[in-house]
């Protein structure tokens, strides 16, 4: 009696090759199957802060130059990335200093933490300020220069995302934003025009959304991120809730303010860069007596488009 060769769970199985392939095209075909197709294995994104980069940039003794929020390796990318798709850092720059930076992504954006300054993008010259928010096309050099005193920007990107992609930067005039100035003064009447005129409870937390002339009916600042200025008053806190996004943001201000994410604690410090992943359950709360802010980076352009972000209150 001949005896066959026993069969293998199909999820186990590797991915197949074509048997006798004719051209150099039927050869490059790759064959799964509805078992092991989808049994994808990732690290899931942590719940993660990023305390030392910003002390790194803020210590007077660092040379000018970018200090990446940099995870990849424990997300399993070939590329920087904070998160999937969104790349976080700190532009130093001392003092009379330039920092030339040309990311491989749609759009950059800058947040002054410290100091004042130039950046000379195109044809554009932006003159920034302490709390001043700058959005930058993607295809274009980013010249920051200081002024008369040392420099920190807050950058964040889509660069993984387009890296994932085997993507390059958009050509020069075709990126989906121009060079868009958001002034720390107006950012503070935005916010202050929000809590003189929401009704009580109706909103899940004060937050004024970032956008542009090019983005207006996209709501966002580049077609796959979405960018926030949540604010909490003393005292208060963001109902508990989740989304199909990521979200990685910068705290700027706020006294005994943390999180909870997933039932774990996460105390809020000074310029910290901090992750909180996707779909995880997370609140914020402010147990002091002043305004809190944070800025908020997301990729929730992409799950808005897809009519999947899933945004829902967690409270039982």
């Amino acid at each position: 009696m001949t005896e066959t060769n026993p069969k293998q769970r199909v999820s186990e199985l590797p991915a197949q090759h074509p048997a006798a392939p004719a051209t150099p095209a039927q050869g490059r075909a790759r064959f799964f199957n509805s078992g092991n197709a989808f049994d994808v294995k990732l690290p899931p994104v942590p719940d993660h802060a990023f305390v030392e980069e910003p002390a790194r940039a803020l210590d007077p003794e660092t040379p000018t130059g970018l200090i990446l929020c940099d995870i990849s390796d424990q997300l399993a990318c070939p590329f920087p990335a904070t998160s999937p798709l969104v790349l976080a850092g700190y532009a130093r720059i001392r003092a009379g200093e330039k920092l030339a930076t040309e990311p491989r992504a749609s759009g950059v954006i800058a947040y002054v933490i410290e100091g004042a300054g130039v950046t000379q993008c195109g044809d554009e010259e932006v003159a920034w300020n302490r709390g001043d928010l700058t959005l930058f096309p993607g295809g274009s050099v980013q010249d920051h220069r200081a002024g008369d005193a040392d420099a920190v920007l807050w950058v964040v990107s889509n660069e993984p995302q387009v890296a994932f992609e085997g993507l390059q930067a958009p050509a020069a005039g075709d990126a989906p934003t121009g060079v868009v100035h958001y002034t720390a003064a107006e950012i503070t009447a935005q916010i202050d025009y929000l809590y003189d005129n929401a009704e009580e409870g109706e909103l899940p937390g004060y937050a004024i959304v970032f956008s542009s002339e090019q983005q207006e009916a996209n709501r966002n600042v580049l077609p796959t991120l979405t960018l926030a200025m949540n604010s909490l008053s003393g005292g208060s806190m963001q109902r508990p809730h989740r989304h199909n996004s990521v979200a990685v943001s910068l705290v700027i201000s706020g006294e005994g303010c943390y999180s909870m994410v997933d039932g774990n604690r996460k105390d809020w410090a000074p310029w910290a860069t901090t992750i909180t992943p996707p779909v995880a359950v997370h609140s914020h709360h402010n147990s002091g007596n002043s305004r809190a802010l944070f800025l908020i980076v997301q990729d929730g352009g992409i799950y808005y488009h897809t009519r999947a972000m899933g945004f829902e209150f967690a409270e039982a």
